[in-house]
């Protein structure tokens, strides 16, 4: 069984979100074929006239697909994560303010937090320069929490009372990016830095509200922090940074492209 406290099985998690987002993508189009299979004909029609080969093999499809499935929805700790009713007491006006609190909250915490930030180390600045802009890498501060750690918003007591059984616990993070500082809740490893200069860079890219609103709305689809696009795609540079640190890319530029893609 995986757990998120182990690296090398967070790199794994976050690969099996991956490969499940493009699953339910090519669900969402056999689920609109088979809609538009029910609106021009009845079932009976189909099992009286369809060729059996083509029909046994669909059958068998959705008849696996459904058994598999439904052994996991089996399995889920906390079943509201997956229900439909709790998505539906989001209305537009309460995403709204959520994304508002969220975006407040990080700038307070940049704020709170600046203050008695430090500059990157030398070192530090050496490993990452051949991957961030030297602009960024410049203004970035970081905090080194030593017997505290940073507590969950206060928003969140709401949030749990919307059916929001999963929120991302900010107390076992091991960095959090409030902006251009970061907090570490243990020693700053090149990989860890790595991972929390990416949103960094994302902050950068797309603005704190931008980026407030992409994080608010895909996690309130997902359910899951570490499925949301800009985490997801963070994860997935810091594997490719660790598995090889000597071979240089721009972060900056993977982040241009997934924005110019739509794929946050």
């Amino acid at each position: 069984m995986f757990s998120w406290e182990k690296t090398g099985d967070r790199v794994a998690i976050v690969q099996m979100n991956a490969e499940l987002r493009t699953a339910q993508l090519e669900l969402l189009s056999a689920q609109c074929a088979t809609d538009r299979l029910r609106l021009r004909f009845s079932a009976q029609d189909i099992a009286r006239h369809a060729q059996r080969d083509t029909l046994r093999k669909a059958l068998s499809s959705a008849t696996a697909l459904h058994h598999y499935y439904k052994d996991i929805a089996l399995q889920v700790e906390d079943p509201d994560s997956i229900s439909a009713s709790a998505a539906a007491s989001w209305t537009d006006e309460k995403i709204a303010e959520a994304i508002r609190l969220m975006a407040e909250y990080l700038h307070e915490q940049r704020e709170h937090f600046r203050r008695n930030a430090q500059p990157l180390s030398a070192d530090h600045r050496q490993a990452m320069a051949p991957f961030f802009p030297a602009n960024v890498l410049e203004t970035i501060r970081i905090v080194v929490l030593k017997g505290s750690r940073v507590q969950n918003p206060p928003f969140y007591a709401e949030a749990r009372t919307r059916g929001l059984t999963n929120l991302p616990e900010f107390t076992h993070m091991t960095s959090l990016t409030f902006e251009d500082v970061v907090v570490f809740h243990g020693d700053v490893t090149d990989r860890a830095l790595f991972h929390a200069l990416v949103h960094a860079i994302q902050f950068e890219v797309l603005g704190l509200a931008r980026y407030t609103e992409l994080f608010v709305r895909s996690f309130l689809q997902t359910r899951s922090h570490i499925s949301v696009p800009l985490e997801a795609h963070a994860f997935a540079l810091e594997s490719k940074f660790a598995g090889d640190p000597e071979r240089p890319f721009s972060v900056e530029e993977k982040v241009q492209l997934w924005v110019s893609q739509g794929r946050y």
